[in-house]
């Protein structure tokens, strides 16, 4: 008899990785994600969209009078922008989470459609109010949105540069707005620098609606990430919303109030409507120069190059303010502090994008940029109550302050959070980004 054939020995089965390999994006997909089509349909509609926005700043109060509202009350319908935009924060970034973010922005051109034509017909103040917090909504939504979908399509390597553009274009679009709405007026009634807001939307909306979304990239990986909900989030990275979001709500306030000490300051010096206007428009010529160049360098030498100086020039030139006496000195210190404002372009979206998990990442923007949006609309009740206490000087002196405040949580915690503050940060978490072919490597995912 034929003696049996011994078993065949059983092939051990592969060990499982404790982690999924994640793939190295590489050129290609550099290549891909910042073609102009991408950016085109984050940053044509941005620009066009702030556009509107701007326009309209202006004329909301004149509007409420034009309704019959006091001062006072024209001043709280003009804050209901704000109130409107921090009230949609948490729900901008639940829905963009459920529907998608390019979806989400044309959600928020519709919504914004809407509104600026309710703001443009409303018979009454109710009305007209109803339609302003509305209004302030469609853009929390709209800027979360673009926010995550930038963060989600633009490979890290170009990252900051991408933020700080979209910044320094969401401030084009702010400033071009008064200008286009005043030529407007020129030739039509009050109501009709809504309706040139209603175009803008549309005209945001057509652009997202026409330019194709990116293919694979980001999405794949959010797919098949584990839907959770804006809870979970927040109970999840509580931590790093509690301390750099800390940062961000002192960012936030300080920028905001930039907008508010100039003009006050040169009224109570004495100086007249139209020198304010152009100590102002110096201050943001200043601003809108230099977003390209700071994201060029947060993207090469990391976050903290621009993040801690740009609050200390900010904090600084604000705080030396009420020292000014005269046209020429009042005219040097708004050009530092849109210097110190202009180097910061996108940081807050560069930082957000930074530490946003891809688990939850609209949910995570939407609780960032309520911090940012809370910061803002308190800054400016800061030096209202200095002035409201007889001490203009001491309002503007405290928002310095937080400046350097905000400095200086800049500096404790995004080394904390971030992986790209800069060299030492990376070199840790085994990052390397080589500009020439577009190539990064890293032992881990990068955020």
């Amino acid at each position: 008899m034929t003696a049996p054939k011994p078993p065949e020995p059983a092939m051990p089965e592969p060990a499982e990785p404790e982690e999924p390999a994640k793939p190295e994006p590489g050129p290609t997909r550099v290549a891909k994600l910042s073609s102009g089509a991408v950016l085109a349909g984050v940053l044509a509609p941005s620009l066009v969209f702030e556009i509107g926005l701007g326009a309209i700043l202006p004329v909301v109060a004149l509007a409420a009078s034009d309704l019959g509202a006091s001062l006072a009350g024209a001043s709280v319908l003009v804050a209901l922008l704000g109130v409107g935009q921090v009230l949609g924060d948490v729900p901008a970034g639940a829905l963009a989470a459920r529907v998608g973010d390019r979806r989400a922005m044309l959600v928020a051109t519709v919504l914004a459609l809407l509104t600026l034509a309710g703001c443009a017909l409303a018979p009454n103040l109710l009305t007209f109010g109803v339609a302003v917090l509305g209004t302030g909504a469609a853009s929390s939504v709209f800027h979360l949105a673009r926010h995550s979908y930038l963060t989600e399509v633009t490979p890290v390597v170009n990252r900051a540069r991408a933020m700080s553009t979209l910044g320094g274009v969401t401030r084009i679009g702010s400033f071009l707005g008064p200008f286009l709405g005043a030529a407007v007026l020129h030739f039509t009634e009050l109501r009709g620098v809504f309706w040139l807001a209603v175009g803008t939307a549309f005209a945001a909306g057509l652009v997202v609606l026409l330019v194709p979304d990116v293919e694979g990239g980001g999405r794949a990986a959010r797919a098949a990430a584990v839907r959770v909900s804006t809870r979970q989030v927040l109970a999840q990275h509580w931590r790093v919303l509690a301390t750099l979001g800390t940062a961000v709500v002192l960012v936030g306030a300080v920028r905001a109030s930039k907008q508010v000490v100039l003009p006050l300051w040169s009224e109570h010096i004495g100086l007249s409507p139209t020198a304010t206007s152009l100590v102002f428009g110096l201050s943001g010529a200043v601003d809108m120069l230099l977003f390209y160049p700071a994201g060029r360098v947060m993207d090469r030498r990391g976050r903290m190059w621009v993040a801690v100086p740009s609050m200390l020039v900010l904090g600084l030139s604000i705080a030396v303010l009420p020292l000014t006496h005269s046209l020429v000195s009042l005219a040097v210190v708004a050009m530092v502090m849109g210097l110190g404002n202009g180097i910061g372009s996108g940081i807050l979206m560069t930082l957000g994008a930074d530490v946003a998990p891809v688990a939850g990442r609209s949910q995570f923007l939407g609780a960032w940029r309520l911090l940012q949006d809370s910061g803002a609309a308190a800054g400016p009740l800061v030096v209202s109550a200095g002035a409201a206490l007889g001490s203009l000087a001491a309002g503007i002196a405290t928002i310095g302050g937080l400046g350097l405040l905000a400095a200086g949580a800049l500096a404790r915690w995004v080394p904390r959070w971030s992986v790209h503050a800069n060299a030492t940060t990376r070199r840790r978490a085994g990052v390397e980004l080589t500009w020439g072919g577009g190539a990064v490597r890293s032992r881990e995912e990068l955020p």
